[in-house]
């Protein structure tokens, strides 16, 4: 994503803004999810019903002007006056006898996180170790198996994928026979609702950033779309351009962010209904932010009782999603895929949320070449690692048609391919992996992996907490040992304000860790012995961290 100034307090590229002297006063300043000024989405109970209430009766039993109406879900979205507070106004709704539930109409943005254009090759798809567009030397095999499943199945022109994000440039040579066509409308009659779904003229997929007026124009005009359905499935054996994980499938794209990379819970929750009630098998979901809704929980829940897999990106703020929810990637569905980011060494992208319980997998997410609007580019998010896992469901779907949702995100989690970097940081454990899950395979375990190693107790902590701008050093050794690794039981510092510096034997630079890392082992330490400085700033002390155990080998 591309932001043009300052951003929302989001899922996406959420980064501190401000001036350091002033780090104390930075908590206090958090603000609530970003929403529309005076705008709120209502479900009504059913005794008032959307189909046979009139709009001034509406306007009238909720005290404000009715913006727009979504029936199939009984949602209403009214304007309020925007000098009113937030809280009075959801105080106000929760004791209407009419009203199910009122939120806020919040704004999501697009889970990419900028980057230079400059990489040359796919390796998402296979890693052989050669060097990224940053010159960083990949680990061989680190990838989703493309390859390899390719010789299985590459894909169903019957699986349909909705790409629901900026929209698609569906005339793209990359995309040519890959994009979902709505028959009936394109059969049919120019200005008019064919299919009778709400949509005119839809013939690709449909556009709700102006929800009111919904439209069939689902044209990508930001770029981000567009690189996302490269990666799920870019025309494959073509001779042109990329290749997605998929060589085979329907895109529909369903645009509800705006050219801006911004988009609203009311377009999100029609451009849901919209994906399941036409059919997509799959939803792949580059985007989040704002507080919980119910009306968006209730729209993925309606994509489960479909039977279809809800793909999300786990967001780019570095957060435990275990410990603070991040929408919609741990709402409680069941057909809910939460990915992470890594990169071309397995490590955990420095920006990608994470959660042993809420996140599911991690899949390549950092230099990751794809079509745009304008040519090619390489982009970096969990925006980027969330299609790669789509485009295993396709995979799967195209060669298991009668798997449901929930099936299909067990399979892919079941399968991924362990990763020490993951362990304790995403339910698998692993990066997922197309050959595996095509074969369903349960991989062995990383054996690099320090969990795997002998371990000696020990009792390294810091004050809880620390004091702010200091300075605190620790010498760890293993007699004997050629390699180890630190387990910090809790880490809690300042996210990029207050750092853990983790150096070998000889003076060297191992890690840096910042931010929330519990259960998490350090980087493999050469020899015997390591150094740990924890290095505060002037502000905003947090818990520290306790280390327990040192893994060796």
């Amino acid at each position: 994503m591309k932001f043009q100034g300052r951003a929302f307090v989001l899922i996406g590229l959420l980064t501190f803004i401000g001036i350091k002297t002033f780090a104390k006063q930075k908590e206090s300043l958090r603000k609530d999810p970003e929403s529309v000024p005076g705008e709120y989405v209502v479900k009504l109970k059913s005794q008032l019903g959307i189909q046979s209430a009139s709009l001034e009766t509406l306007s009238k039993t909720l005290g404000a002007y009715v913006k727009n109406t979504i029936p199939d879900l009984n949602l209403v979205v009214v304007k309020r006056p925007v000098f009113e507070s937030q809280k009075s106004v959801l105080q106000q709704y929760s004791q209407n006898p009419y009203v199910e539930y009122a939120e806020p109409n919040f704004i999501y943005r697009i889970n990419k996180t900028p980057n230079d254009p400059m990489l040359s090759q796919l390796w998402g798809m296979s890693n052989m170790g050669t060097p990224d567009s940053s010159g960083q030397i990949g680990t061989s095999g680190i990838d989703v198996g493309a390859l390899e499943a390719w010789d299985i199945e590459t894909g169903n022109e019957n699986v349909v994928v909705a790409v629901i994000d900026t929209g698609v440039d569906y005339n793209s040579a990359d995309l040519e026979g890959n994009i979902w066509t709505n028959e009936v409308e394109q059969n049919g009659q120019i200005g008019i609702d064919d299919d009778n779904n709400g949509v005119i003229d839809d013939i690709h997929g449909a556009n709700f950033v102006e929800s009111t007026k919904p439209t069939g124009n689902s044209m990508d005009d930001h770029g981000h779309g567009s690189h996302c359905s490269g990666t799920v499935a870019a025309r494959g054996d073509d001779g042109k351009g990329i290749v997605g994980v998929a060589w085979k499938a329907k895109i529909m794209g369903v645009k509800f962010l705006s050219a801006s990379g911004a988009g609203t819970l009311e377009g999100a929750v029609q451009a849901i209904h919209y994906a399941t009630k036409m059919g997509a098998k799959i939803l792949s979901n580059s985007w989040g932010g704002g507080g919980f809704s119910q009306a968006l929980l209730e729209s993925i829940q309606k994509s489960h009782e479909a039977k279809s897999l809800f793909v999300a990106a786990a967001g780019n703020e570095s957060n435990n999603n275990d410990a603070s929810p991040t929408y919609p990637a741990t709402y409680d569905v069941p057909n809910i895929l939460a990915v992470a980011a890594v990169d071309n060494k397995g490590q955990l992208a420095s920006f990608s949320s994470y959660g042993k319980t809420k996140v599911h997998v991690g899949a390549p997410g950092v230099n990751v070449l794809s079509l745009t609007t304008n040519g090619y580019a390489s982009w970096s998010g969990t925006s980027m690692a969330t299609p790669h896992v789509s485009g295993i469901a396709v995979l799967l779907a195209s060669r298991f048609p009668e798997m449901s949702g929930v099936e299909m995100k067990e399979r892919i989690v079941t399968t991924a391919k362990p990763d020490r970097f993951l362990n304790k940081k995403v339910k698998s454990g692993g990066v997922a992996n197309a050959f595996t899950a095509l074969t369903n395979t349960v991989p062995a375990p990383d054996l690099n992996d320090p969990s795997f190693w002998a371990f000696t107790e020990r009792n390294v902590a810091t004050a809880h907490p620390y004091a702010d701008k200091s300075q605190n050093e620790w010498t760890i050794t293993v007699d004997g040992a050629k390699e180890i690794s630190i387990y910090f039981a809790k880490f809690r510092t300042e996210n990029r304000y207050d750092f853990a510096e983790i150096y070998d034997g000889s003076g060297k630079l191992v890690q840096k860790l910042t931010g929330n890392n519990d259960e998490t082992f350090s980087d493999v330490i050469q020899g015997s012995t390591a150094k740990v400085i924890l290095k505060s700033d002037e502000s905003v002390s947090d818990y520290g961290f306790d280390i327990t155990k040192v893994s060796y080998r």
